[in-house]
C-alpha cells in the first residue's frame, strides 16, 4: 500500500469516527499518523524531482515578498500588472500563466516583490498541475494574497479548497505558533506540564501527548504549555517544519455578482473585494488604494529613518523593517544597516510615536514604530576596550590583516618568478 493509499484510509476512518471524550486518544493519534504520512509524501516527491521544464527560482528583491495564490482566470496576470506595472501574459483560457512572473510594488517609499504563479488546482499538495512548485514558492514568501473569483466562489468553494490545499503541506495561514516549549532529550522519558487549564486534549492532555510522541518515535522530551491548544497545534509542535504566514483574501471580478454577494463577501474574515477591470478599490501602480494598504498592514513593514549627530534626518532613503524577517527592534535596525553597528551599538536616541519623549534614549530591544527617526551613538574607544571580547576581536583582525597581506606578498613573488 502506497502512502496516497494510508493518507485516504485514515482520512476516512477520522470521517466515520464520532468525536466524543472517548475516541480523542484515538482520534489524536491517527491525526499524528496523517501528517507523519504527509511528511514523507512530500519527502518523496522533492528526492524525485529533476524533471525538465522551468523552475521558480526568483532573486528575492525588495523589502518583502507576496505570492499571488489562486485558481486558473481569476485574474492574478491582470492584478499584476494593476499592482507593478508589469507585463505578464493574460487571456481568456485557462493555464496562461505557465511560470513564475515577479513584479515590484513601489508603495509608501518600500519596495515590495509580488510574484504571478500558474493557478493550481484542487490536490496540488500531492503535486498535481505544477503544484507543488507553486506551493513552495508560498512557503518562501513573506505573506500570501489568495486571489479569487467573486461570481464563482458561491457554488466552487475555492476558498476553502486553497486553504486545505496549503494547510496539507504545512503552511498555517493568519495563524500565530503555539506557545508551547519542546525539547527532545537523550534520557529522562517524557515530562509534560501545563500552566493553564488544557481543555481541548481530553481528560488526560499527558496520556494523548505521549501517544502522540511515541508516533513519532520519541521516547524522551519536554513539554511545556503555555496556552489551551488543540491536537492538531501539538502536532505542528513536535513536527516542527510548519510556516506561518499572513494571508489576504483578494475577491475579484465583483462587478459579475449583486451588492447583497459582494457585501456577505466583504464581512468575510481577513477579506478585500475589488474588480481589476473596473478600478474598483484597485488604482494605478503609483496610487494608494485600498488592497495596497491592506498589504501594508499584512506585511508589517516599518520606515525608520536615520540621522547623524548635529545633521537633519534622511528622509528619502528609509531603512525598512519587517516583523516577519528580522523584527522592528533598534537591533533589526543596526544589523540592517551594518553587523559591526550592532557589535558597537552604545544607545539609541528615538524620536518619534514609540518614544514616551522626544528624544528617548533607548536600548536595543526598543520596538522602533512607523516613521520614528533613530540616531545611533556607538561606544567610544575606550568603551569597545572593556568588553569582554574586545582581545580575542581585536587578535582576529590582526590574523585576518597579516593573513591578506602574507597572501599578496606570495602573489607577488609568483608573478616575478615568472
Amino acid at each position: 500500500m502506497g502512502v496516497l493509499e494510508k493518507i485516504k484510509e485514515i482520512e476516512a476512518e477520522m470521517a466515520r469516527t464520532q468525536k466524543n471524550k472517548a475516541t480523542e486518544h484515538h482520534l489524536g493519534s491517527l491525526k499524528a499518523k496523517l501528517a507523519k504520512l504527509r511528511n514523507e509524501l512530500l519527502v518523496e516527491q522533492q528526492g524525485s524531482g529533476g524533471g525538465g521544464g522551468e523552475g521558480f527560482d526568483v532573486a528575492r528583491l525588495g523589502d518583502a515578498r507576496v505570492a499571488l495564490i489562486g485558481f486558473p482566470s481569476v485574474g492574478k496576470s491582470t492584478l499584476l500588472g494593476a499592482l507593478t506595472a508589469t507585463e505578464s501574459e493574460a487571456a481568456a483560457y485557462e493555464f496562461t500563466t505557465l511560470t513564475c512572473v515577479p513584479g515590484t510594488l513601489r508603495y509608501r517609499g518600500c519596495r515590495i516583490q509580488v510574484l504571478d504563479l500558474p493557478g493550481i488546482i484542487e490536490g496540488a499538495a500531492h503535486g498535481k498541475g505544477r503544484g507543488r512548485e507553486v506551493i513552495a514558492v508560498a512557503r518562501n514568501a513573506d505573506a500570501i494574497l489568495i486571489v479569487l473569483d467573486a461570481g464563482k466562489e458561491g457554488l466552487n468553494r475555492h476558498r476553502e479548497i486553497l486553504e486545505r490545499e496549503l494547510e496539507t503541506v504545512g503552511i498555517r495561514l493568519n495563524k500565530r505558533p503555539p506557545d508551547v516549549t519542546y525539547k527532545k532529550k537523550t534520557t529522562g522519558g517524557i515530562r509534560f506540564a501545563a500552566t493553564v487549564p488544557l481543555t481541548k486534549l481530553g481528560p488526560d492532555p499527558e496520556k494523548l501527548a505521549t501517544q502522540i510522541l511515541r508516533e513519532y518515535r520519541i521516547s524522551n522530551a519536554d513539554i511545556l504549555c503555555r496556552e489551551d491548544i488543540t491536537v492538531d497545534e501539538l502536532v505542528d509542535v513536535v513536527v516542527g517544519n510548519r510556516e506561518y504566514k499572513p494571508c489576504l483574501y483578494f475577491y475579484n471580478k465583483i462587478d459579475t455578482v449583486t451588492i447583497e454577494e459582494v457585501d456577505q463577501l466583504a464581512r468575510m474574515p481577513h477579506s478585500c473585494v475589488g474588480s481589476v477591470a473596473k478600478n474598483f478599490n484597485i488604482a494605478a501602480p503609483l496610487e494608494d488604494d485600498l488592497l495596497k494598504t491592506k498589504l501594508w498592514e499584512y506585511l508589517g513593514l516599518t520606515r525608520i529613518y536615520t540621522k547623524r549627530k548635529g545633521q537633519q534626518p534622511d528622509l528619502n532613503d528609509p531603512v525598512v523593517l519587517s516583523k516577519i524577517r528580522k523584527g522592528t527592534t533598534c537591533k533589526s535596525l543596526c544589523m540592517n544597516v551594518s553587523t559591526q553597528m550592532a557589535r558597537d551599538f552604545n544607545y539609541a536616541l528615538v524620536w518619534g510615536k514609540s518614544a514616551k519623549h522626544s528624544p528617548q534614549r533607548c536600548g536595543l530591544n526598543h520596538q522602533l514604530a512607523d516613521q520614528d527617526v533613530v540616531q545611533v551613538v556607538t561606544k567610544t574607544n575606550k568603551q569597545q576596550q572593556q568588553d569582554k571580547g574586545y582581545q580575542a576581536m581585536v587578535q582576529g583582525f590582526s590574523d585576518k590583516y597579516h593573513a591578506k597581506k602574507k597572501d599578496a606578498k606570495s602573489k607577488k613573488q609568483g608573478r616575478l618568478r615568472r
